[in-house]
């Protein structure tokens, strides 16, 4: 009898305790040994819960067992989350998370301490909820050299994205519908404003490239300033608003991560995922790209990711070591924003300037000093909008400055997704 205990009894907690029961022998034969929930640590009390006599408050009782072979965190935040796992692995017990928050700051810590203790720290579910990521990165897609990985890792701001396009509205009213149907929390800035993609892109460059990406290095735009003239306009030249977050190697062996919204052509399937739905591209030189899609968070598909970490570490009894990053001691192998080569999608104030500027546009851009342009590099324009091709961020900024001295007012400009 293999026993697992539960940190937290929210809704990811007891949803792994839910799906364990509601699927229990089916669960016991692909872990391949009898099971039995152990402990559900949780400060509240449950006396009407039909699990109340496995509740305790305190880790100690957890650690004393030594039939406890796997603990599952579901608390969120840092502390006194890491401080537990710390704890179970130092007395060899695998833990299995879904806290996001916890993973992309401490991951390195923990799997070096799962490392030294010959157990295992898995969290599946910390980036894409039911959408398996993690273990066909590491393992699926062993053989490949990766170079970028997109992604739409929030559910909430494509849901407010796609209802701004598809009902007309505003940011505002989007947000609060959102809230209102328990898809983003009332205060919402973890979500709006991309924290919470930045740490799932963090957890993702971190595992794909090997040292440990922490958010304070992840250039982080949200989805606030997205208008309706932009979801429009940017479906008029045939694409959509997306909140991406991604991760590029560049050539010189160093990695560019960052969130923002950014321009999709209708040609990536990214731009047709809509609603809640995640869905996170892979890109790598074996297999050209992958797709990875579903729903990226909920009380059981959550669960259900967290499920099978446990099911994976009552299995395995020594650390898997494709999954491990380390702490490189210094974040010098991240390069900055501005080192960004991108086309942008350029809304104008007025709807006639797009028309009447692209003539000068291509001059512009055809000039000595962006001679390298073709003369395609006005890729679509629309009534208020174009794309241009990709370009450097000083040739971008000489670009934006041409425009402002022959008063072409620019209402907003986003960078384009590479199709």
């Amino acid at each position: 009898m293999k026993k697992f205990a539960v940190l937290g009894y929210g809704t990811v907690g007891s949803g792994v305790v839910e799906l364990f029961y509601k699927n229990r022998s089916k669960i016991e034969e692909k872990a391949g040994s009898p099971m039995e929930l152990g402990y559900i640590l949780d400060l509240r009390e449950f006396p009407d819960s039909p699990y109340a006599e496995k509740f305790t408050k305190t880790i100690d009782t957890i650690l004393a067992d030594d039939e406890v072979k796997v603990v599952a965190e579901c608390m969120g935040g840092v502390e006194p989350a890491f401080t537990y796992l710390m704890q179970c692995l130092s007395h060899g017990i695998s833990v299995a998370t879904s806290n996001k928050e916890l993973i992309a700051k401490k991951g390195a810590e923990l799997l070096a301490e799962a490392k030294a203790h010959s157990c295992n720290c898995f969290f599946e579910a910390s980036v894409g909820g039911a959408i398996p990521i993690i273990r066909p990165l590491h393992r699926c897609l062993a053989a490949n050299e990766i170079s970028e990985i997109y992604g739409i890792l929030n559910g909430t701001t494509n849901y407010i994205l796609n209802k701004m396009l598809t009902d007309g509205m505003t940011f505002e009213d989007a947000l609060a519908k959102a809230q209102k149907h328990g898809y983003a929390e009332r205060e919402p800035s973890a979500d709006v404003d991309g924290h919470d993609a930045c740490r799932k892109i963090c957890i993702l460059s971190s595992l794909a490239f090997g040292k440990h990406v922490y958010p304070e290095s992840v250039y982080t735009k949200g989805i606030r300033e997205i208008t309706l003239e932009d979801a429009a306009d940017a479906d008029a030249l045939d694409g959509a608003v997306k909140l991406i977050a991604f991760v590029k190697k560049l050539g010189d062996g160093r990695i560019l991560p960052a969130v923002m919204p950014m321009f999709v052509p209708h040609e990536n399937m990214i731009s047709r995922v809509d609603g809640v739905f995640n869905c996170i591209e892979v890109c790598g030189d074996a297999i050209d790209r992958a797709y990875f899609c579903g729903r990226g968070a909920g009380k059981l598909p959550t669960a259900s990711a967290v499920m099978a970490d446990i099911i994976e570490e009552i299995k395995h009894h020594k650390t898997v070591f494709s999954q491990d990053w380390v702490d490189a001691g210094t974040q010098n192998f991240i390069a900055g924003i501005d080192e960004l080569v991108c086309g942008m999608f350029i809304r104008f104030a007025e709807a006639q300037n797009a028309a009447a500027c692209c003539e000068k546009l291509t001059g512009y851009l055809k000039a000595e000093n962006l001679a390298d342009f073709s003369e395609d590099c006005v890729s679509a324009v629309d009534h208020a909008a174009l794309i241009t091709c990709p370009m450097t961020k000083a040739q971008r900024d000489q670009l934006l400055a041409k425009l402002a001295e022959d008063g072409l007012n620019i209402a907003h400009w986003m960078p384009v997704m590479d199709a």
